[in-house]
């Protein structure tokens, strides 16, 4: 098991930089074509019109938040922005919303421990499928620094399959973290106490799998 772990480590990490051209074939075959579906479910959650995605990756979520009908609050003075650390994905993000249309697209490539944007800017801020450093207190500090009073994080950590051979096939490749949803949820919701947030977790049941999406709301100061 923990070769399997480093193996998938190593593929993952050159996944999202060199051989991002495939990110999307591979990302399609894991989730059995409903990476983008689950990608979609953090659209209810959205609040106000300014919002950042945190790891944006090739792109998708940016073209959604971008389209006429993409958050309730389109065409409203919507701002949308993105960050990720990999150029490679920068690249080929700016290109899906070139294609659609986006002409000034705001990409900026950091590190999400020190996010290139001025304290309480945006209303959201977003992050599907991210890898630990979500969980990080430096991550978590910058996101309440940038998120205004009142503001939401939203993050879609992880998809249980509900059949058992596939939730086998998760649990072997670490695609599904170990452990009982349960347990997992509580683990998760440390990290985000810890920083400051009040934090509610929701579990979301579609297409043969279990989401989990964690609200964090940075609160009024005392």
């Amino acid at each position: 098991m923990r070769l399997i772990a480093r193996l998938l480590t190593f593929f993952y990490r050159h996944l999202y930089h060199g051989f991002a051209f495939a990110y999307d074939a591979v990302a399609t075959v894991v989730s059995f074509g409903h990476w983008i579906e689950w990608t979609r479910t953090t659209l209810p959650y959205i609040q106000g019109a300014r919002i950042l995605e945190i790891g944006h990756g090739p792109g998708h979520l940016q073209r959604i938040l971008n389209e006429p009908a993409g958050t309730p609050k389109a065409g409203s003075g919507l701002f949308v922005a993105g960050m990720d650390e990999s150029a490679q994905m920068g690249r080929i993000a700016s290109r899906r919303l070139l294609r659609a249309g986006i002409d000034s697209p705001c990409l900026a490539r950091s590190l999400a421990q020190a996010l290139p944007f001025q304290a309480d800017t945006f209303d959201t801020v977003v992050s599907t499928f991210p890898s630990v450093y979500i969980f990080q207190m430096e991550t978590l500090a910058e996101v309440r620094r940038v998120l205004r009073t009142g503001g939401r994080l939203i993050v879609l950590p992880a998809a249980w399959p509900t059949s058992p051979p596939l939730r086998w096939l998760y649990r072997l490749t670490g695609e599904s973290p170990a452990g009982n949803i349960h347990g997992v949820r509580e683990k998760w919701r440390q990290p985000f106490l810890h920083a400051g947030f009040e934090v509610t977790i929701e579990t979301i049941e579609i297409k043969s799998s279990l989401l989990l999406l964690i609200l964090a709301k940075k609160p009024v100061e005392k």
